[in-house]
């Protein structure tokens, strides 16, 4: 049991030394970004003050919070550092919710508002950025917010769980992770967002409706299409979704306006679907699915075994 503290106890502060250590390098970067940007800005009035609202966003508490934080660990008082650090750990949300937008604003200044792209270069030219620029930093507390979880995962595993501190350690570990999801759920849903976009860029006309609130990109990928009677097979490109599936086909490489797009051949609805795999009916590799629909039965098939089986899985997945 003794070694086993001893163990715990040097692992734990290798993990609370590093902890300390990056959380320096932390807040110098931001104090970068505050000193040379947001503070000097306000003053000079370059930008309105929504504008820098909107750019950089609860930049100076999140900076406040850190430094807090390090305090309280330069003096080893993990415990009652954490227990304030958590307080604040909403912002890093809310921060999140404001990154895509603080990023548009940005480069929308740098379009429009010459003295302050005059003024961004400059500051980035000084040596402290070591080449890098504004948007390379706004990114930073998101990035720290991941390294938070592993730092405080790895101090709660090296702490004996019977000690005040280790109720301390599993709930910030706790407040951490929520945050975490809920910063992750933002890039998926934004990513998601930029999918649907794409493929209803990439489809000729506006009837096929791709952007619908709460539906999900999966997958997409040329397959062949069997016939039901004896005509040749047809290559397709399909799009699976959590709710549809749409088969388009390329537009004439001639056409005036679109040859690089794709006509939408059919939208099938997943919630009456069922699919199977078919044996028997391919060459000796690759393979062939059958899709059922109340009124249609589609079958795909594809050489490639590994494209089979993974079609296969995702569209199990989008039905279940």
């Amino acid at each position: 049991v003794e070694d086993q503290r001893a163990r715990w106890e040097r692992k734990r502060s290798r993990t609370a030394k590093e902890l300390l250590e990056t959380e320096h390098k932390y807040l110098e970067q931001l104090d970068l970004v505050l000193t040379y940007f947001v503070t000097i800005l306000k003053a000079k009035g370059t930008l309105k003050p929504a504008v820098l609202e909107t750019i950089f966003g609860p930049l100076e508490s999140l900076y406040s919070a850190s430094h807090v934080l390090s305090l309280h660990l330069e003096k080893g008082n993990l415990g009652p550092g954490l227990e304030i650090f958590c307080q604040s750990l909403d912002l890093y949300g809310h921060y999140a919710e404001n990154l895509e937008q603080a990023n548009k604003t940005l480069k929308e200044q740098v379009r429009k508002n010459k003295s302050f792209r005059r003024f961004k270069k400059l500051q980035e030219t000084r040596p402290q950025f070591q080449g890098r620029e504004l948007e390379d930093m706004l990114p930073l507390p998101l990035q720290r917010l991941h390294q938070y979880k592993h730092f405080f995962r790895d101090l709660l595993e090296n702490t004996s769980p019977d000690t005040a501190e280790y109720q301390k350690l599993a709930k910030t570990v706790k407040s951490v992770c929520d945050v975490s999801h809920w910063v992750q759920d933002i890039f998926d849903k934004r990513e998601n967002s930029l999918q649907l976009l794409r493929v209803q860029k990439l489809l000729k006309g506006q009837k096929t409706q791709v952007l619908t609130p709460g539906r999900w990109y999966i997958r997409e990928g040329w397959l062949l299409v069997v016939p039901s009677k004896g005509e040749e097979l047809k290559r397709r490109m399909f799009f699976l979704f959590s709710d549809i599936l749409i088969a388009a086909k390329p537009c004439h490489p001639l056409h005036p306006l679109n040859s690089n797009k794709l006509s939408c051949q059919a939208v099938y609805p997943l919630h009456q679907c069922s699919v199977d795999k078919v044996f028997g009916h391919t060459w000796s590799q690759g393979g062939l699915l059958s899709l059922s629909f109340p009124h249609k039965t589609l079958l795909l098939m594809s050489s490639n075994q590994q494209e089979i089986n993974d079609w296969y899985r995702s569209l199990t997945a989008a039905v279940r």
